[in-house]
């Protein structure tokens, strides 16, 4: 017998790490940037970058684990919507901001 979820949860998974990891190194990128223009607002963008990430990854992990679950549908869709609003206000503050 396969484990709920299968393929379907590890592909899931994947994505959403993916997705943090890319979102981590625009935080470090963010942070270079902050460094150069010698912090100030430019550290705003970076906080709400950093704070995304983690967002990320947590979201992904739970939504992998919830698959995995007998009952998918466990997850709240709520998470993701809040992971969607935190990269949106993130990429906002960046286009103001810099």
């Amino acid at each position: 017998m396969t484990s709920p979820g299968g393929a379907q949860a590890e592909r899931t998974g994947l994505a959403w790490r993916r997705t943090a990891l890319a979102s981590a190194a625009c935080t470090v990128l963010l942070l270079h940037s902050a460094a150069q223009r010698h912090w100030g607002v430019s550290l705003v963008p970076v906080v709400l970058a950093a704070v995304t990430s983690a967002l990320l990854a947590g979201v992904g992990a739970r939504r992998e684990r919830a698959l995995r679950t007998e009952k998918p549908a466990a997850m709240s869709p709520i998470l993701p919507a809040v992971a969607s609003l935190a990269v949106t206000v993130t990429a906002a503050s960046v286009a103001v901001l810099h």
